[in-house]
């Protein structure tokens, strides 16, 4: 079923349907009415007649003010964007044989980076012959993970991509 928005609605002359159920602005069931009949009771009331439920046999139409329906449909639709969180991948780079005090200036900046609810991906960078040293990396990656245990779950566990070896982590979930 395809969710309606309220550009698809057709209201009062647009429904070309001989016979349709009404539902008037209370929310009570007037029953099947010819769509003359529908029009009119909506005229009567100042209202509009806009067909809900275009699917249905017959089709199921309501007597609403049609301007105030919009308007409170946009202010849902705005509501619902405001509340959704864009979620960045910042990135944190390090050496295998990465110093501690520089070590702990990069958690100092993944704590802040998935305190504002970022997913961090940390990434252990190989040159040369330290490729051949994967441990390494497993251990500042896993060090790494170990600190910000309070905070992050691993969302991807330690991997090694060409010459880097690359983690994920994202916030806990409250």
């Amino acid at each position: 079923m395809k969710n309606i928005s309220s550009k698809d609605l057709l209201i009062n002359e647009q429904i070309r349907d001989k016979e349709v159920r009404v539902i008037d602005s209370n929310g009570e069931q007037i029953g099947i009415v010819p769509i003359k009949n529908a029009l009119k009771l909506a005229q009567e009331r100042q209202l509009d007649l806009v067909k809900v439920s275009p699917q249905s046999r017959p089709p199921v139409c309501k007597i609403m003010d049609y301007g105030k329906y919009k308007y409170e449909q946009s202010k849902r639709e705005k509501e619902a964007r405001k509340k959704q969180k864009v979620i960045n991948i910042k990135e944190i780079r390090m050496s295998p044989k990465i110093e501690e005090h520089d070590f702990q200036v990069r958690v100092k900046n993944a704590h802040k980076f998935i305190s504002e609810g970022d997913k961090v991906k940390v990434t252990v960078r190989f040159r040369g012959r330290e490729i051949t040293h994967t441990a390494l990396g497993y251990e500042v990656l896993n060090k790494m993970a170990e600190e910000l245990k309070e905070i992050a779950n691993v969302e991807k566990m330690p991997k090694v991509e060409g010459k880097n070896m690359v983690m994920v982590l994202a916030p806990k979930q409250e």
